[in-house]
């Protein structure tokens, strides 16, 4: 059985947001017991990411760490057109990714006890941003 769904979420600008609840609802939805839960983001300046979900502090440190490997404004980009932001959050998604797959169990995400799932905008001003979550198995 496969169970497909497209969701939207809106960002505020660079920096981290728990998806992690709307992928869960989507699991149960499937009414899938055992399988896999592919989560894929159809875009090129977002990306998706596991992470410690107790601390935000992890997903701040996360940031900083990006910030210092991928700089805005960086002169040896071309790319630029649409502000200083723009190559490199392209660059930031291609580090990360854009798809995550999940096991599920007994109809739920198995994720560990400090696992969310997280959205990672990567632009400074907000977006919308679209996502497709297949559930599939039995």
């Amino acid at each position: 059985m496969v169970f497909q769904e497209k969701l939207t979420f809106a960002t505020h600008g660079r920096g981290t947001i728990s998806i992690t609840d709307a992928i869960r609802q989507q699991v149960h939805l499937s009414g899938i017991t055992t399988g896999l839960c592919h989560v894929f983001l159809q875009h090129t300046s977002a990306s998706l990411l596991f992470c410690e979900n107790a601390d935000p502090d992890v997903r701040t440190d996360l940031e900083r760490y990006m910030a210092r490997l991928v700089a805005d404004g960086d002169p040896i980009f071309e790319h630029t057109a649409e502000g200083p932001d723009d190559m490199s959050a392209h660059i930031r998604t291609m580090l990360s990714g854009s798809d995550l797959t999940l096991p599920v169990s007994n109809g739920q995400c198995d994720l560990g006890v400090w696992q969310g799932v997280y959205l990672w905008e990567h632009r400074t001003s907000g977006h919308r941003r679209s996502l497709t979550v297949t559930v599939s198995g039995e």
